[in-house]
């Protein structure tokens, strides 16, 4: 039973940071990104997507000690 307790907040940290992370992203680009470029709004879920791929595009997989 505590392994599933366990496993359930693993389940809603995660679902808590996306939503967190993404709701900005999302609500940054809806209110810029039309009016400056005439793009379309995204939804939750392309914002998620967009922060995913962001994040495996620039983050350094290098970790500097000095």
């Amino acid at each position: 039973m505590k392994t599933l307790k366990e496993i359930l907040l693993v389940i809603a940290t995660v679902l808590f940071v996306g939503l967190f992370i993404s709701l900005p992203v999302m609500w940054l680009w809806n209110w810029l990104i039309p009016d400056i470029f005439g793009l379309i709004e995204i939804t939750f879920f392309q914002a998620l997507g967009l922060t995913l791929l962001c994040n495996f595009l620039f983050k350094s997989s290098i970790n500097e000690k000095n």
